[in-house]
């Protein structure tokens, strides 16, 4: 690997339920300041789950025409507001190089239930016909591809839970080996609703009760939690060859140094529970970016919320770290933002990249009885750190693990 072809990161753009850009998301997660409410925009009277993450105070008028606006699903929106803010003074040196790449969950989720709605009530004639070139994961991409006239690769990318972290990985792996100079991921969902909510709580995936302490439902690692808070957003992350970056006079916030990703092949939504699955995306991704497990300074964990996501976890981390995991901090982000889904991956790596220029770890808020003593888990309140590199993991329903190492320039 040669150093023109190391992938830095150079833009970052935010929506989440914490803040409506990069700045005001990362003050309010270092600052442990939840995002989680009771849910005001979908009719829960009659669901188990009354409080989740949602984005407040949004025009998409700001970012699209009215037309745009009624074409596009929420999540898109999301997306091209994120993406705005990422690629700022941001113009490909040959727009052929640049790539565009959409990381969701489950894609255009509301455009979808609007257009059976539309076909149940009013018939065929009646469904927007836009649905079938936005409504596909690759909507967000196809639009910001025109959008910015990027003539690379654009795509959408999906692995559940862990799609951000993937459309990362897969970005630093297009930039190693040449295929382009710059590429936008941009992690997106909104799943918001009563068909979601109503499944992943019958499922016992999410987070029930907390209707007068919202903030208090998400509780990574802790003796009491009881599932993920189901949050939507979306983060976008620039990601750039040193060469290009270089070259436009770019102010480089970091180095996307190694990437790892493996499959459980053990159960459609619970984890192996021995980890090992997790261990390999991130022994993978340590071995990627040349460091050895004891070089690695922070982790931010996937760390839902779940009983056996977290479990799962803190055998996965014992195993790749060994008697070094005492000394290593560690924390999950979801305890304030919420899980943004696809999103999720885009969203921790920016906050761990913040991390490191900041000089401080966010908190784990919520972690009232700790259940795993050998994990130093940073809890309540940030902490003050030099942090050179970080290990960022996502994992999935399906079985998808995937890491990320950054690396500080």
């Amino acid at each position: 690997m040669s150093e023109q072809q190391r992938a830095v990161i150079t833009g970052l753009g935010a929506v989440t339920p914490n803040g409506l850009d990069m700045r005001a998301t990362w003050d309010a997660v270092v600052h442990g300041r939840s995002g989680i409410r009771a849910l005001e925009s979908v009719d829960v009277a009659d669901l188990a789950v009354k409080v989740g993450g949602e984005v407040r105070g949004f025009d998409p008028l700001a970012h699209v025409s009215r037309a745009d606006a009624r074409r596009l699903d929420r999540h898109a929106l999301y997306a091209v507001a994120a993406a705005a803010e990422a690629l700022a003074g941001f113009a490909a040196a040959d727009p052929h190089r640049f790539a565009i790449t959409a990381a969701t969950g489950s894609g255009a989720v509301s455009l979808t239930h609007e257009a059976v709605r539309a076909l149940d009530a009013l018939g065929p004639r009646r469904v927007p016909p836009g649905v079938v070139v936005t409504g596909g994961p690759d909507g967000a991409a196809a639009y910001l591809s025109q959008r910015y006239g990027a003539r690379g690769a654009s795509a959408g990318v999906s692995a559940t839970c862990a799609s951000g972290t993937v459309g990362l990985g897969e970005a630093l792996r297009t930039i190693r080996h040449g295929y382009a100079d710059a590429v936008l991921v941009v992690g997106a969902d909104d799943c918001l609703n009563r068909v979601n909510l109503g499944v992943n709580a019958t499922l016992g995936s999410l987070a029930a009760g907390f209707e007068t302490e919202p903030w208090r439902a998400s509780r990574p690692f802790d003796l009491a939690r009881s599932g993920f808070v189901m949050s939507a957003g979306a983060v976008a992350v620039l990601v750039e060859s040193e060469a290009h970056a270089r070259a436009r006079g770019a102010s480089m916030l970091g180095e996307l140094a190694g990437y790892g990703v493996s499959s459980d092949a053990f159960h459609a939504t619970a984890p192996r529970p021995d980890g090992s699955g997790a261990a390999a995306a991130m022994r993978a991704a340590i071995d990627d970016a040349r460091l050895s497990a004891s070089e690695i300074d922070h982790v931010n964990a996937h760390g839902t919320g779940t009983p056996l996501n977290d479990a799962m976890e803190a055998t996965a981390l014992a195993a790749v770290f060994g008697e070094g995991l005492a000394r290593l901090p560690v924390t999950s982000t979801k305890s304030t933002t919420g899980h943004l889904l696809g999103a999720a991956g885009t969203l921790e790596a920016a906050l761990s990249l913040l991390a490191m220029r900041e000089g401080a770890i966010p908190p784990t808020i919520n972690l009232d009885d700790p259940e795993f003593p050998e994990l130093d888990v940073v809890a309540h309140e940030a902490r003050e750190a030099r942090l050179r590199t970080v290990l960022s993991s996502s994992f999935g329903f399906g079985g998808h693990n995937a890491a990320i190492v950054l690396r500080a320039v």
